[in-house]
């Protein structure tokens, strides 16, 4: 009878094998302009739950907010949209704005295209009325709630299977790699950031920007959660480790991450 070691070495191997597939680059996934945080961010946040703070204790702490928050819950579902604007859709400023069905029908084809993937400038959807998604959806940011998915979306990402395997140091060193590639590309890659099996941190992430310095390399962020300023996640060239700075959800530490929203498993 086969013992459970040998029943669970081919599993093993087709884990790693589809988790090289999905550290793989995808040469069409370059875009014509670099991302603008200014521009090509949600002028809403996916709201907190919970508030944080240090107790007496010298430990981080949590308590419900009050009123509950309207639009929570959602951070891959924002960032994914945001990955999607930037890649399917064109923005007309000087054409005259639409009504709230065309706008609801043009959001809608813009979701449901693929965030792995950008379109040809000449094949976008065209927003009328706007100079960019920023001042879309502080006009539109009703609509663009209601369109862009529930918080069901952000717990049954189809990715979330490989948060329960061991990220190696050198795994995360060619995620980091991976990362700048695809910065240099003018690719957004939307970041699972997670601690697991602690809950410290669960989070979606878009990485938009890098610099890289003798000691770490320096990724420029859009946190769903903290929508006013881009947040920097480090990646210590040292420890081949990345962490997350303090926010008011997170009180900052080492994480690990991997892209999702980039390929057929993830």
């Amino acid at each position: 009878m086969m013992s459970a070691t040998q029943a669970w070495r081919p599993l093993l191997l087709l884990a790693l094998i589809l988790m090289a597939q999905g550290c793989a680059s995808n040469p069409r996934t370059v875009a014509d302009r670099p991302f603008r945080f200014q521009q090509d961010t949600f002028a809403y946040a996916n709201e907190l739950v919970w508030e944080y703070a240090w107790d007496e204790e010298g430990r981080w702490r949590g308590t419900p907010r009050t009123p509950e928050p309207e639009y929570s819950h959602r951070c891959f579902v924002v960032v994914r949209a945001a990955k999607q604007f930037f890649w399917h859709a064109s923005f007309e400023p000087h054409a005259l704005p639409a009504d709230d069905l065309t706008y609801r029908r043009l959001v809608r084809e813009v979701l449901n295209s693929s965030p792995r993937a950008p379109s040809a400038p000449e094949e976008r959807i065209r927003i009328p009325g706007y100079p960019h998604l920023y001042a879309f959806s502080a006009a539109q940011g009703r609509l663009l709630k209601a369109e862009s998915g529930g918080a069901w979306q952000s717990y049954f990402q189809r990715g979330h299977w490989r948060m329960i395997f061991p990220f190696s140091r050198s795994s995360q060193e060619r995620t980091a790699r991976g990362l700048i590639a695809a910065v240099g590309q003018s690719r957004p890659a939307v970041a699972h950031v997670l601690c697991f099996p602690s809950l410290r941190i669960n989070h979606a992430v878009l990485v938009f920007g890098a610099r890289e310095e003798p000691a770490h390399i320096v990724f420029e962020v859009y946190d769903p959660n903290t929508p006013e300023h881009p947040v920097e996640l480090i990646f210590d060239r040292s420890t081949r480790t990345f962490r997350f700075p303090a926010t008011a959800y997170f009180p900052g530490g080492n994480v690990n991450l991997y892209e999702v929203y980039h390929h057929l498993l993830y």
